[in-house]
């Protein structure tokens, strides 16, 4: 009994990436419904994390979102991924809006060495829900976003990366005048 309450309590590399993977989906969600980007009838509550949270419902944002996901997973697994940027932009000039910076702090010897390190769910659990109340606190401080507009991803990856066929590379899509 005592053996799988320990195993329950060790996060492997490619659990630890599921997590985060799985988590900057319900993060890009939450920033997509809370600002706007998306009509608030094409979002639908979940409870994840001990939170209630809002899914788009789209199928071209859950395709986009899978498939970021899966590639996210690998480069973090193979330690590669430093930042994640969800940027937002006005679809009638793709001014960029706003930058929403999430930085990747990768353990160098679990990567390499595929050492474990211990962590429970429940410290899991309280870590992403601080992340998530910092982002709906940081909304409340936005002014309203009043144009349509649209999303995109950047990834930060060590130089050697291959990228995959359906990214490209990209400028780092500045705020241009920020306050």
């Amino acid at each position: 009994m005592a053996s799988k309450t320990a195993s329950k309590d060790i996060i492997t590399l490619r659990g630890s990436t599921a997590i985060v993977s799985e988590f900057f989906g319900y993060a890009a969600n939450s920033i997509l419904y809370n600002r706007g980007v998306y009509p608030e009838e094409s979002f639908g509550r979940v409870k994840k994390y001990g939170l209630p949270l809002l899914l788009s419902q789209d199928e071209g944002v859950k395709t986009f979102i899978a498939n970021l996901n899966t590639q996210l997973s690998e480069w973090l697994e193979a330690g590669k991924l430093q930042r994640i940027v969800l940027v937002i932009m006005s679809k009638a000039t793709n001014e960029v809006l706003e930058r929403w910076n999430f930085s990747i702090e990768t353990d160098k010897e679990v990567v390499e060495k595929g050492v474990s390190r211990e962590k429970s769910d429940k410290e899991i659990m309280r870590e992403i829900q601080a992340i998530m109340r910092q982002i709906a606190s940081s909304i409340t401080y936005l002014p309203c976003l009043d144009e349509p507009c649209i999303f995109d991803v950047l990834a930060y990856t060590d130089m050697d990366v291959a990228v995959p066929f359906t990214w490209t590379e990209s400028d780092p899509k500045l705020i241009a005048n920020p306050q």
